[in-house]
């Protein structure tokens, strides 16, 4: 009688994971988490946790602030693409700029990356731009967690998360309590998209048979997925001094919402924003979008950030001083309104017409 075959042997790269691959990914990537250091961390990896140390970052007594984000389905667009160097900035900046507007400076970040099937290059890529993000932001990557997950995801596909913690001193902190009628509302220009509105920018790349790798119609200088995957800017470090020197009461990260629903989220009840559309030139890259899909005004000033990637209300004594001072740190300043008083929310009008949010904009924001 022949003998029963020894069962097979299975293993974890049998099912799908390669433990290899993820720590040579590691090993990959560790110079490039060692140039994030900055005081208070030595952004070091392979630990349980990272470490930060608020006081030798100069801080007395500070107020924690969190802030958690993804990059959204602009990613799909830089899977198909081949192009993953720069989502990883867009990681960062949707953490980073939340922070911000809290009075926080970003001090540490830490990442998720989850795949399918890890593919060592695509995600030193990656990493790659979640570094240099955070040196653009000043904070410390300071760890991640990297998940093969083999039938989660299609093949080449991946997703990010991003957490970010920043620090303010106590009793410095942005709450929007000093907002109040007759200051001005300044506009720092956006670098593109950013990082909301691409399930409306893909679906329009389908309808319309956009062809991604050839010279954009508004900018034949550029390739059109380049201008589409335009890492998001960070304005962390521009904005940090005039924080500090107490001139900004208020700032609003313009992300999903647009303008008309991500101003009233730092206005006080009886404060209301009136952005003037006709102050600022559309940006080409946004004018081609509205047209494209024969988009409503309105629309576009809910969905898409229309150039102006982050608004500060500033008292209008000090707006030419703001002003000066964030051009010479490299910034585009735009004046584009006032606050007025009224119910809490935000008017956008223009030639084209007239759109409001009011004090119901909380149902569609969890923070």
């Amino acid at each position: 009688m022949a003998e029963n075959p020894p069962p097979a042997a299975y293993t974890y790269a049998d099912a799908g994971v390669s433990i290899d691959a993820g720590n040579a990914l590691v090993k990959a990537i560790a110079p490039l988490v060692r140039s994030t250091r900055r005081p208070g961390a030595d952004a070091e990896i392979g630990g349980f946790g990272g470490f930060f140390d608020p006081k030798a970052a100069g801080y007395r007594d500070p107020l924690l602030v969190a802030a958690n984000d993804g990059v959204g389905t602009k990613l799909k667009l830089a899977i198909d693409s081949g192009r993953h160097d720069s989502v990883g900035i867009d990681l960062v900046a949707m953490c980073a700029n939340d922070l911000i507007v809290q009075g926080a400076e970003p001090l540490f970040f830490l990442d998720y990356f989850a795949t399918g099937k890890l593919e060592t290059g695509v995600a030193e890529q990656v990493v790659a731009g979640i570094a240099e993000g955070c040196r653009q932001a000043g904070c410390a990557l300071i760890g991640g967690e990297t998940a093969e997950m083999p039938g989660m995801y299609a093949p080449g596909d991946y997703d990010l998360a991003g957490f970010c913690v920043g620090a303010v001193e106590r009793g410095e902190q942005l709450t929007g309590e000093r907002v109040a009628p007759g200051m001005v509302l300044l506009g720092l220009a956006s670098s593109g998209v950013h990082s909301n509105g691409y399930s409306l920018v893909r679906r329009l790349a389908a309808d319309k048979g956009w062809k991604l790798e050839c010279p954009a119609l508004f900018d034949t200088d550029r390739l059109l997925i380049e201008a589409l995957l335009e890492p998001t800017r960070i304005y962390v470090k521009s904005l940090l001094p005039e924080l500090r020197a107490g001139r900004i009461a208020a700032l609003a990260h313009i992300t999903g919402g647009g303008l008309l629903e991500n101003i009233p989220r730092v206005l006080p009840r009886r404060a209301h924003a009136v952005v003037d559309a006709d102050a600022w030139e559309q940006p080409r890259l946004m004018a081609f979008l509205q047209a494209q899909g024969n988009i409503a005004p309105g629309e576009m000033a809910r969905t898409f950030n229309c150039g102006v990637g982050m608004v500060l209300a500033v008292e209008e004594g000090d707006a030419g001083a703001v002003t000066k001072a964030l051009e010479a740190a490299g910034e585009t300043v735009l004046t584009v309104g006032r606050i007025e008083e009224g119910a809490r929310g935000c008017t956008v009008r223009g030639s084209a017409g007239t759109w409001s949010a009011r004090e119901d904009w909380t149902a569609s924001h969890r923070g």
